[in-house]
């Protein structure tokens, strides 16, 4: 069963780091069971030289992670169903091991309830995994597996029935939650997801205030993420508590000026579509470690 489910990979790029997205196509083509179909897609740059038989998709503009991730996963047809599972990886990553596609073929097909898969990221000199890349509270342990409630956004694998019930990424995210917004609509729809220490994407330690943006991004979109998905009563208890942890992790003046600009612009912008979660899946959410309101 599990060498009949096709797998493809979607990879995004800006066109700046040519070496390593060689480096991460060479990986995917190494795989073992039937070839990966590839798709890297141009962010609003010229993608460069590829092997022969991995499609391009140069685009425009720059669509932000979510958008550029969602123009690949139409290029396997609507909603990807093309193929079974989608890879998602970063083009500065690498495959660490040969059997990451067919342990994800072989995961799928013994659960068909698992929609989604967060690999394991290793910095490829130390081989230390960091706590943010562990999705879960208790993170410790990152060579513990689990059953989780969010995943990691360039190290993951994804069942393209999840995209054709539940939508895909939320493009107006640009950067930052749109991993979580995934997350909690496929979790609504009795989809699970898994953490699997097994499945390693090798990928230079790295921090994610290097962006630019990163400080309104993250906390517009959080707002955007409650207003989006919780239950009424939920959003105001989520909200506050992460003006509580942001202001116990004391970030610089500027840092603060601009999350709290976000979170204001989060509050006064359009999110999208709403739809509220069961509260049965509020209560899956808590059973697995991590209630929606941290």
């Amino acid at each position: 069963m599990s060498a009949a489910m096709k797998v493809g990979a979607v990879i995004i790029t800006m066109g700046n780091r040519p070496d390593e997205l060689r480096a991460l196509l060479d990986s995917v083509a190494k795989q073992d069971g039937d070839p990966v179909q590839v798709v890297v897609v141009g962010n609003g740059s010229p993608v460069p030289e590829v092997p022969e038989g991995v499609r391009t998709v140069e685009l425009p503009e720059n669509l932000g992670i979510p958008g550029g991730r969602n123009i690949g996963i139409e290029a396997f047809g609507p909603c990807g169903r093309d193929v079974d599972i989608l890879l998602f990886l970063d083009d500065d990553g690498l495959l660490a091991g040969h059997d990451t596609a067919e342990l994800c073929r072989q995961a799928f097909a013994a659960d068909p309830r698992l929609g989604i898969i967060s690999f394991r990221i290793a910095d490829p000199e130390t081989g230390i995994t960091q706590r943010r890349h562990v999705p879960r509270l208790r993170a410790s342990d990152p060579m513990r597996s689990s059953r989780v409630t969010t995943f990691l956004g360039g190290a993951n694998a994804v069942r393209t029935k999840v995209f054709a019930e539940v939508g895909g990424l939320p493009d107006e995210f640009f950067y930052a939650h749109e991993e979580t917004d995934l997350a909690w609509r496929a979790l609504d729809a009795d989809w699970m997801i898994d953490y699997r220490s097994d499945m390693v994407l090798y990928h230079p330690t790295t921090a994610p205030s290097r962006h630019a943006v990163y400080h309104r991004m993250v906390a517009r979109n959080r707002v955007w993420l409650a207003r989006r998905n919780l239950p009424a009563a939920l959003v105001p208890v989520y909200l506050g508590a992460w003006i509580l942890l942001t202001l116990v992790r004391r970030p610089s003046r500027p840092a603060l000026k601009a999350w709290f600009g976000g979170f204001r612009e989060g509050l006064t912008t359009s999110c999208g579509p709403r739809r509220p979660m069961k509260w049965r899946t509020v209560w899956r959410l808590t059973r697995l470690g991590r209630p929606p309101v941290i």
